[in-house]
C-alpha cells in the first residue's frame, strides 16, 4: 500500500495529554475485522470519543472542533499494550501523518513507521512546551521536518531533534512500505540474480 510522501509538514495538532494510552484504547478489539488499511480512523478511540448510543462525548479532543490537525500530541507511554497494527492504521486513517510523545512502545512505533506515520520522541520537557503551546493558542503550527529530523514550534522556533532509522526515513520519504521498496528494486535484484 502507497501512503503519503513525507517532506515538511507544517500544521496545528490535537492534544491527547493522557499517560500510558494502549493499543486497545486506541482501537478497540471489536474493530479488527477488517483487513483492508481502510475505514479505522472512524473507530479511533472509539469509547473515548463516543458514548454508547454513539453521541460524541463532551470534552475529548478529536471532538473539540478547537483541535484540527495532522499531528497527534500524546503524552508518555504512547501506544502500549498488544501489538496490533491496526492502531497505526486508524490513526493514519483519521488523517494524522505525526504522532509525539516522550516515549513509545517499542511495537507500536514500529508498527507507526510500517505505515506511513512519523512517531517522534521529544524530552518531557519539550512535549510539555507543546502542551502549552496548544493550551495557549490551539491553533499554534508546528513544523516537522524529516530530511532534518527536527520538530519546531513555529511561534517560538523553540526546536528539537528526533532519531529515525534511515531505512524507516527513507520509506517514508517516498510514501513506501516494506513491500513497495522491495518492488522499487526489482531491476537491481533481477541483475543480482543474473550474476
Amino acid at each position: 500500500m502507497e501512503y503519503d510522501k513525507f517532506d515538511i509538514i507544517t500544521s496545528s495538532a490535537v492534544p491527547l495529554p493522557i499517560e500510558n494510552v494502549d493499543t486497545d484504547q486506541i482501537i478497540p478489539a471489536r474493530f479488527l475485522k477488517a483487513v483492508e488499511r481502510k475505514g479505522f480512523g472512524d473507530n479511533l478511540f472509539r469509547d473515548w470519543r463516543y458514548e454508547k448510543d454513539g453521541s460524541p462525548k463532551a470534552g475529548f479532543p478529536l471532538n473539540n472542533k478547537t483541535f484540527s490537525g495532522k499531528i497527534l500530541v500524546g503524552a508518555k507511554n504512547f501506544g502500549s499494550g498488544s501489538s496490533r497494527e491496526h492502531a497505526a492504521w486508524a490513526i493514519y486513517d483519521y488523517g494524522f501523518r505525526v504522532v509525539v510523545s516522550s516515549f513509545f512502545a517499542d511495537i507500536f512505533k514500529g508498527n507507526a513507521l510500517n505505515n506511513g506515520l512519523l512517531p517522534v520522541v521529544v524530552t518531557v520537557e519539550f512535549l510539555q512546551k507543546i502542551f502549552d503551546a496548544i493550551e495557549k493558542d490551539a491553533s499554534t503550527v508546528f513544523t516537522v521536518d524529516l530530511e532534518k529530523q527536527t520538530f519546531t514550534i513555529s511561534e517560538t522556533g523553540e526546536k528539537s531533534d528526533f532519531e529515525i532509522n534511515p531505512y524507516k526515513k527513507h520509506c517514508l520519504q517516498n510514501g513506501l512500505d516494506d513491500i513497495d521498496y522491495l518492488a522499487d528494486m526489482k531491476e537491481e535484484i533481477a541483475a543480482f540474480e543474473a550474476k
